[in-house]
């Protein structure tokens, strides 16, 4: 277990407040009207999440002074309790359902949803898995099933609420942790196909994905209903131009955008703040990754290493769904922006995510 602390990274730490800042100021922009019209009080969505900003950044200095591998000590302990909370958010009566899927637990006034802390937690217990067992790696029965097979477990319980976009990036992350480790590209080949095959079976499955698809190839072809999303959306970034039209100055917040505050708040940004606003987002997210990377490399020991690059392909692969779905580049899979959409589970990860990345900080060496 490392011990000798030093700083942690205060670059890090700077882009972290500096997206949420601009997060929270985006909430209270994108979701005002709608706020107004459905709470009559337009600070609704904001003052709520103000309240998990507090709530995330308290557990993330808490967790920035825990030694990470107190992390690799209760893995365990952390994931049979998420996948605890995946099987009571299936029963009806504890289980609250939105928007045709049930991911959320409700706790008084606010909700959590499990999903969410499974990236998490699924991130701790593979880093210990693939430190523990990084020899083994190479082989197929004794190194890549086994660590594929509890996050293919955790994913199907994920697609039975369903929530295909938290599930997505839940693979996706163990799939780059797997192949950092050193898994055979072969393997990767094989299981990739069956992989595809599954997914296709899964957008088969459900009337709804094959829309999302059909949108996404041609969102025109059904400008009402599929398509609605991505052309609102399109229709938000076009006319932002360079500048944008100002902050404050969005016209498809105005009931066109669907819950602007959510998942399209990238496409309410672009269109008050314009590229050069959308690109200063993109920097930030390029710069945490950055810094992210270099703490991977870092490390002091091989669990930390797989911890810190687990969490950085969290973040990256979120931040490009998210923004592939923005632009019209990916099928909707309703994923939140890190740090900038409203969600109390989804910001409160991220930050407490954060929080164990600035941990390792302290222990590495660079």
């Amino acid at each position: 277990m490392p011990t000798k602390r030093t700083t942690p990274d205060f670059i890090l730490m700077i882009v972290t407040f500096t997206l949420l800042a601009i997060g929270l100021i985006m909430v209270y922009s994108a979701s005002a009207i709608w706020a107004e019209y459905k709470f009559h009080d337009s600070f609704f969505f904001a003052k709520r999440q103000t309240l998990f900003a507090g709530v995330g950044i308290a557990a993330m200095f808490f967790i920035m002074n825990i030694n990470y591998w107190t992390w690799r000590t209760w893995s365990k302990t952390i994931i049979i309790v998420c996948f605890v909370l995946l099987i009571l958010v299936l029963i009806p009566g504890i289980g609250n359902e939105r928007n045709g899927s049930r991911s959320w637990i409700g706790v008084g006034a606010f909700s959590i949803q499990p999903s969410e802390f499974m990236k998490l937690a699924m991130i701790a217990f593979l880093a210990k898995f693939l430190s523990e067992r990084q020899k083994l790696i190479t082989s197929f029965k004794k190194g890549l099933i086994p660590s594929l097979g509890l996050a293919f477990l955790a994913f199907a319980m994920i697609m039975l609420q369903p929530d295909l976009g938290t599930g997505t990036v839940m693979m996706g992350t163990c799939v780059v942790m797997i192949f950092i480790a050193g898994a055979r590209i072969s393997h990767f080949a094989f299981l990739g196909l069956l992989g595809v095959a599954g997914f296709i079976g899964l957008i088969a499955s459900a009337p709804y994905r094959i829309k999302r698809i059909t949108s996404f190839l041609d969102p025109w072809s059904d400008p009402l209903v599929s398509g609605f999303q991505i052309i609102q959306s399109l229709y938000a970034i076009g006319p932002g131009g360079l500048f944008g039209l100002g902050l404050g100055q969005s016209r498809q917040k105005f009931f066109y955008l669907p819950e602007p505050q959510t998942d399209f708040i990238f496409a309410i940004l672009s269109e008050e703040l314009g590229f050069i606003g959308g690109s200063f987002i993109l920097l930030l997210f390029a710069l945490l990754l950055w810094r992210g990377i270099r703490i991977a490399l870092g490390a002091p020991d091989l669990y930390g290493s797989f911890l810190a690059v687990g969490i950085i392909a969290m973040v990256a692969i979120q931040v490009m769904i998210n923004i592939g779905v923005v632009t019209g580049l990916m099928p909707v899979t309703g994923i939140t922006l890190p740090f900038l959409s409203y969600g109390g589970s989804s910001l409160t990860l991220m930050l407490m995510a954060i929080g164990v990345l600035l941990n390792i900080s302290r222990y590495s060496r660079y």
